[in-house]
């Protein structure tokens, strides 16, 4: 029986990944110990807009984890309270001229072949879909699965959902990881006291990589930073997630310098929410002026109407960024009884209950929903690059 320092299962990290890694454990009948040195969703989850998205991933191992992902989100809407805010509202990305809507056709029929369904639209229907749009647009691709939730209490529900099988130890740090023979994991140190199990799952997020070198397997988690400008409460003048086409192309960028493209979405309480930035500065939190102005300036190039809408705050979360932009998901050869859940960059929120389910299968003995072999967290160890793999469309 699980006592206060004993448990079968150890998820370091209450964000939504954590969260879908215990509450998919609990449900196959393992207890769980969540410990996190802050609240629940306090890192990078809590920064998050909640996109559930289809639409921007190229073909292979993410998108086929982003498409389990949909059909999870769909359960776990009707299996969790309504409070998590889920929303199907769809996507529309938005081509400025002729060149950059021939790359997203062809982006959309590539992503068919996987089973993303894509609609294109040309630019004399965009404003039947969003009546608010600049004119002149030459057309977009809507995308029907993308959808949204509230990420915080998407974490807090599914904890909730875990039932007594979930125990939260918040509010204290991880500062080693006990092994045993032959290097296996065998539980946590914290200030608090040890904690002892045969599993720890790393779901630390952007402090993976430091958790991950904590036991002895390191990994080359990076923080990439990035600001959402949040508007005053408007009536929804943005239906659905709007990004420009050069979102796709920032995302799958490994560069460090700034990079902005505009992604504007309404939400059920009214204030707009306008990104997306991205830049690798380490921790640092300092507010960047010049990120700020071109997300503005890129929103209203987009929805004229905002020009005179006030942003009411502003707030800056760290996606934690692996070189291949895949995540870390599995077991780790190197430290036997460590697994990896860790390294999303900005898709977490979508692929937490594909990663929760992987994770789950994998403590348990169960049937894999795909193939994680892409996902290797020792991967950088080999010096492989797993987009080269077959089946990787990157």
């Amino acid at each position: 029986m699980p006592t206060r320092n004993s448990t079968d299962v150890i998820v370091i990290g209450a964000g939504v990944v954590g969260a879908a890694c215990a509450y998919y454990a609990a449900r196959s009948g393992l207890h769980v110990t969540v410990i996190d040195r802050g609240p629940v969703a306090g890192g990078t989850t809590g920064a998050g807009e909640g996109n559930l998205l289809v639409s921007d991933k190229e073909p292979g191992p993410e998108l086929d984890l982003a498409l389990l992902s949909t059909r999870l989100w769909r359960e776990l809407a009707d299996a969790l309270p309504p409070r998590i805010e889920y929303e199907t509202k769809g996507g529309l990305v938005v081509a400025a001229d002729a060149h950059g809507l021939a790359s997203l056709r062809e982006f959309a029929a590539r992503q068919a072949r996987s089973g993303v369904a894509a609609d294109e639209v040309p630019g004399d229907r965009l404003r039947d879909l969003e009546p608010h749009l600049a004119p002149g647009l030459a057309g977009a691709f809507h995308y029907p699965q993308d959808a949204q939730v509230q990420p915080a209490l998407a974490a807090a529900q599914l904890l909730r959902a875990g039932g007594e099988r979930v125990r939260l130890q918040l509010g204290e740090e991880v500062t080693g990881v006990l092994t045993g023979s032959g290097g296996r994991v065998r539980g946590v140190r914290t200030p608090a006291g040890d904690v002892h199990a045969p599993h720890v799952v790393n779901a630390a997020g952007t402090w993976g990589g430091e958790v991950a070198r904590l036991a002895g397997a390191p990994l080359p988690v990076l923080p990439r930073r990035g600001f959402v400008l949040v508007t005053e409460p408007l009536p929804r003048v943005v239906r659905r997630k709007v990004y420009a086409a050069d979102y796709v192309a920032d995302v799958a960028s490994g560069s460090a310098a700034l990079q902005t493209s505009a992604v504007v979405e309404g939400t059920p309480a009214g204030p707009v929410l306008i990104g997306a930035s991205r830049e690798r500065v380490g921790f640092d939190r300092t507010l960047s002026v010049a990120a700020l102005r071109r997300l503005a300036a890129q929103a209203v190039r987009l929805f004229p109407v905002l020009a005179t809408v006030r942003a009411m705050r502003t707030y800056a979360g760290f996606r934690p960024y692996l070189p291949d932009h895949l995540p870390a998901i599995g077991p780790d050869p190197r430290a036997p009884g460590l697994l990896h859940a860790c390294g999303h960059e900005g898709a977490g929120i979508g692929l937490a209950p594909a990663t929760g389910r992987l994770v789950a299968a994998l403590l348990g003995g169960g049937t894999l929903p795909l193939d994680i072999k892409p996902f290797r967290p020792e991967r950088f160890d080999e010096g492989t690059d797993p987009r080269k793999e077959p089946g990787h469309g990157a």
